[in-house]
C-alpha cells in the first residue's frame, strides 16, 4: 500500500497497487515527460496521444520508442495498466469507467511555478518506485538554473505574445521563467489576466523590449500566425522558444530559461 503515501495526489482505484508499478499508462503530455526521465523503459506501458507530436512534447524523439494510447477506457484496460497518469479532470470520462478496478492513478497538475515541478518529479518518482532518480533530477536541474543570470534581462519588458494576438499573464509557468531571468512581463504592467487577448495596436503602444514567441510561427501557417508578421511588430527584438517547452512543467524548463537569457544576453 505505498502508493497511499501519496494521498491525496493519488487515489487507489480499487485494490493495491504494487511498490513499483510495471505497467505505466500516461493519459497527460505533461506527465509523458516525467515518466519518460524518470521510470525504466519496461516499465512503461503507454504514453498519452501527444506524446509524440514536436510541436507539444519536449522529448517527442525520445517518445517514439514507446506505445501510445488514445485514452479511452477500452484502450487503457488493454494495456493492462496497475498504475495510470492523468491530469485531473481531463479523463473523467475514462476514470468514472475504471472506477472499483485494481488501478492506482496519480493525478500530475499544472505545474505554475519551478517549486510545482519539484513537488511533482517527488510525486511521481515516489509512485512509480524510483525516489532517487526524483531527487537526482532534481539536482540536476537546480544545477543547471543555478548557471543562469537572474539579472540577464535587466528588468526591461518581455511580452508573451502567441497567434491570435493572446498575451500570457500572471501566475503562469511563462510568467515566472521572464522574471527568473530579470525580465518584466508586460501583461503584468497592463494588469492582464493569465491568458487574454491584446491587440496590435494596444501591444505596440506598450512599448516592450522584446516579443517572446514561439518558435513555430516564424512560419507564417494561418491568419493567427500571420499576425504576428504585421509590419508594427517588425522593429521589437524576438525570442522564440519552441512550444513544447513551455506547454508543461518538467525538466524542459531549464532549457527555456537558458534560452531566454542567451537571447537577450
Amino acid at each position: 500500500m505505498r502508493l497511499l503515501m501519496l494521498a491525496p495526489m493519488l487515489a487507489l482505484l480499487g485494490a493495491t497497487a504494487p511498490a513499483k508499478p510495471q505497467r505505466i499508462v500516461s493519459l497527460n503530455l505533461c506527465a509523458d515527460q516525467y515518466i519518460m526521465a524518470l521510470a525504466d523503459r519496461g516499465q512503461i506501458a503507454a504514453l498519452s496521444r501527444n506524446a509524440r507530436d514536436p510541436g507539444m512534447s519536449a522529448d517527442a524523439v525520445k517518445a517514439r520508442a514507446y506505445p501510445v494510447t488514445r485514452g479511452a477506457a477500452e484502450d487503457v484496460l488493454a494495456l493492462r495498466p496497475d498504475l495510470i497518469v492523468a491530469a485531473p479532470g481531463r479523463v473523467q470520462a475514462t476514470m468514472a469507467q475504471l472506477r472499483g478496478r485494481r488501478i492506482a492513478m496519480l493525478d500530475v497538475a499544472s505545474a505554475d511555478r519551478y517549486a510545482d515541478i519539484v513537488s511533482q518529479i517527488r510525486d511521481v518518482a515516489r509512485a512509480i518506485g524510483h525516489p532517487a532518480r526524483g531527487e537526482a533530477l532534481i539536482a540536476r536541474m537546480n544545477a543547471g538554473m543555478a548557471t543562469i543570470p537572474n539579472d540577464a534581462g535587466r528588468g526591461k519588458i518581455a511580452a508573451y505574445y502567441q497567434r491570435r494576438g493572446y498575451l500570457t499573464g500572471t501566475g503562469t509557468l511563462v510568467d515566472e521563467l521572464l522574471r527568473r531571468v530579470g525580465l518584466r512581463n508586460l501583461a503584468t504592467r497592463l494588469g492582464k489576466p493569465p491568458l487574454a487577448r491584446v491587440g496590435l495596436e494596444e501591444l505596440v503602444r506598450a512599448r516592450p523590449d522584446y516579443l517572446v514567441v514561439e518558435s513555430e510561427t516564424d512560419r507564417i501557417a494561418d491568419q493567427g500566425t500571420e499576425m504576428l508578421h504585421h509590419p508594427l511588430l517588425a522593429k521589437i527584438p524576438r525570442v522564440r522558444l519552441p512550444q513544447a517547452w513551455t506547454v508543461c512543467g518538467g525538466p524542459a524548463y531549464v532549457r527555456a530559461a537558458r534560452s531566454i537569457a542567451a537571447q537577450i544576453s
